[in-house]
Parts: C-alpha cells; structure tokens; sequence
C-alpha cells in the first residue's frame, strides 16, 4: 500500500509536525526514524545514517554561518543604511515595486550573477525597515524570494538553469528518450509562465493587505547608520562583490573550485575587509558570534536535512514509491501524468534536491511516458515537474530556508507558517496545473 511507504509516511510526519510547530530540527529527526522504523532498519543503524549524512550538506552550513558573520561585518560599516535608503527611493513608498525588485533581484542570484542564496543574509536584514515601514506582509516577501529562487533553473537555460536542465536531457537521453539541452527550455517556459502567476497572486491577491511589525532590533547585527558613502563604504561593498564573483566564477566553471566557493567568497570578502582596515581584528569574535546568531540555526537544519535525506535513501523506498505507480495507472496518460507528478512532490520533499531527484524518477519516469504516448516535450515538462515540486514549500529546503533566513532576522518570521505554507500553496499547485497541461498537450 502506498500510505504505508516510508517515504510517504515520513514525509506526512514531517509536515504535520512541522504545521504544528514542532521545531524543525526535532521534526527532521523523528520524520528520519520514521522512515528507518518503517522500513525495518535497526534504530542503531538509522541514527548512524543520520548522522553521518549530515557530511552532505556541511558546504552549505559553513556557508551559512560565513555569509551570515560576513553581513554582521557589513552591516558594521554602516553601508546597509545607505543601500537601504537608496532602494527606498526607488521604491517610492510602493510596496509592490519592492516586491518585484527583489523577485528580480533574486531571479539574478540563478542567472546572471550566480551566487545562489548568498545574497539573502546580506540584503534583506537592513531592508526589514523599509518593509515594516511599508507594511510589506513578508509571507509576500518569501514568495518573491522562492521565486527567484526556483523559477530561472526551471525556465532559463542559463547559469544555474544549465545544469538544471542539462540533468534532465542527460537522464532522458539515457533512459530511452533523445533530448538535446538547448530544447529542455523551450518545453519549461510553462512552468516558468505558472511559477509567475503565483507569484503575482501572492503580491496582488494573497498578502496585498498591510500587515505590521514590531520595531525589534536585528538578532546578532548591531545597526549602524550612515549618511552618506565613504571610504570604508566602497570597500565593503568590494569585499561583498569579491565574495559574489568567486562564486559567479565557478558557476560558469572559469575557475575550477567545485567545493567550497560560497564560503571561500565569504572569506576573501572579510579578508578584503580586514587588510583594508574596514573592520578590526579584536571584532572577528563579535562578527561571528553574530552570524552564528543570525545563520546557526538554519545552518544546522540543512545539516540535519542532509542526515534526513540519506536515511530516506538508504530505506530504499524512493524506489519502491517510483515503481508503484506503474499498477495504479492502468494504461491512462491523464492518471499517470498526475501521479507522475505527486510522486515527484514527495520524492523532492524527501531527499530536498529537486536536482538529484532527476536521475531517480528519470529511470521510471521516462519508460513510463514511452509506453503511455507523452511526447519528449511533454515528457520533458512531467520530468522537470515533478523533480521541482517540493523544492517550494520544503522545510529543509534551501529554497525556503534562504528566505527565513533574511527575514527572520529580528524574530518575527515563522519557517513553516510563514515561508512553507505560502511558497508552497502558490508554487507547487500551480506547478502541478503547469506540469499536467504540459504532459498532456505538449
């Protein structure tokens, strides 16, 4: 039965303590041995997979904690006021001008500029008074922020959509299915078109109300304010560059560190600060005390995430879950592209990588399209589909985490109730609406 998988049954664990606001560390542990129980491994042997999974996500902790002490540093210089009131200008008191631009402002972070979620930590902190003072709800913010996100690796055949999409013609070409790279895109763009619309329900329908805030000091960043731009200003926005183009660099693989470069940028950035006298070397301890309490918690969810995902893997039961649907669908292309789809969602939710859920629905998937009739650009949308679902809406998720991070910094932004539940209502169910009209009339 499939409710009774471990996959599926640790994966409801997860969301229903989650929604009731069990810490998300504790729920990760226990959605963990939940799925070691059901599948009958020893207790014993699921704590040690846990624990020695949690190596999988130790780059993206570090980076954390270093992206976070490097925004403290920043933020020291007094330079965050001034680009805070430069993007107010911009805005002009329009609340949904600042949405749009930092949804922008983070399809970029994929894109043109590549550094993932490296942006967050560092911009969104000083903006949380623009926001309260524009009654901006940030369930709002967190939408624009997922969006950027996920969207442009799910429709733009650029930095990290490339190898997004790169996956998916690479699995599909080895499970039956020829697909060239340069045409995943041209088969996505829906998803992109639905991910859009969501996102614009969130801004102009969902949380257009105003919505207030406590005026609540940021946890770990001492406010500095300045005027106008200085020196040490310029300088610390050079160390925030280098970080971002080491980065970019290896993104685009013109320098080769495939380990690493997120917190190798964050270091060169404080370096660059230090040997220019920006900040002082007695206030390195401050500095990280500080990114640890802006970062630490959401750096050792990923961690325990990690541990969660490999526990999940080694039950074996994504596999089974994949092959289960062959006897549920019966020969019907609408039923099967659906459950193609909601597998995926459970899959991504599970292993919380909609990049390396590919080649594990791919060797199922793509032989299922075959023998139902799906065409390869209706192949290509179920496939993407389903590995993307789940990655919105994730409480292990960097794609949820990232913006928690940022707008969490004073206290006053809930994970699931308020990143969650709103990524996830206005992604994954328009992503499913997406993935289904492209299955079944590509």
């Amino acid at each position: 039965m499939i409710l009774l998988n471990p996959v599926v049954l640790s994966v409801i664990v997860m969301t229903v303590l989650c929604l009731l606001k069990l810490n998300v560390l504790l729920a990760l542990m226990v959605s963990a041995l939940v799925a070691g129980f059901a599948a009958g491994m020893p207790i014993a042997d699921t704590m040690s997979t846990l624990i020695g999974g949690m190596g999988g996500q130790a780059e993206t902790a570090l980076s954390y904690i270093l992206l976070g002490t490097l925004a403290v540093a920043i933020n020291s210089t007094g330079v965050t006021s001034i680009v805070s009131k430069k993007i107010a200008s911009v805005v002009n008191g329009k609340k949904k001008v600042l949405l749009l631009v930092i949804a922008i402002c983070a399809c970029f972070s994929q894109n043109l500029i590549p550094v993932h979620i490296a942006f967050i930590p560092i911009l969104i902190p000083p903006l949380l008074k623009l926001m309260d003072e524009l009654k901006v709800d940030r369930r709002a913010m967190a939408c624009s922020l997922t969006f950027g996100l996920k969207a442009p690796y799910i429709a733009l055949p650029v930095g990290f959509g490339a190898i997004f999409q790169g996956i998916i013609a690479g699995e599909m070409t080895n499970n039956g299915m020829v697909v060239a790279q340069k045409d995943v895109w041209k088969s996505t763009w829906i998803l992109g078109l639905f991910m859009i619309i969501g996102l614009l329900i969130a801004i102009f329908i969902s949380y257009n109300k105003d919505r207030e805030y406590k005026d609540l000091p940021l946890i770990g960043i001492e406010e500095v304010k300045a005027e106008k731009m200085e020196g040490k200003h310029w300088l610390a926005l050079l160390a925030a560059t280098a970080a971002f183009v080491i980065q970019a660099l290896s993104a685009f693989e013109v320098i080769n560190i495939s380990k690493g470069p997120l917190p190798l940028g964050a270091l060169v950035a404080l370096a660059i600060m230090l040997v220019f006298g920006v900040i002082k070397w007695k206030s390195l301890d401050e500095f990280i005390n500080g990114g640890v309490g802006l970062m630490g918690l959401i750096a050792f969810i990923m961690l325990v995430a990690a541990g969660y995902a490999a526990v999940i893997i080694k039950t074996g039961a994504v596999g089974e879950l994949v092959d289960s649907i062959h006897g549920l669908i019966g020969g019907s292309k609408p039923i099967g592209v659906l459950l193609m789809l909601l597998v995926g969602l459970l899959v991504t939710m599970g292993i919380g990588t909609s990049f390396g859920t590919i080649p594990v629905v791919a060797a199922i998937y793509i032989p299922l399209c075959i023998k139902l009739g799906i065409s390869v650009p209706g192949s290509i949308v179920v496939l993407a589909a389903a590995a993307a679902l789940g990655d919105a809406g994730s409480p292990a998720s960097d794609s949820t985490l990232g913006p928690t991070s940022g707008l969490n910094a004073d206290g006053q932004h809930d994970h699931i109730w308020d990143t969650c539940v709103p990524t996830f209502l206005h992604y994954n169910i328009l992503l499913i609406i997406g993935g289904f009209i492209g299955g079944m009339f590509f």
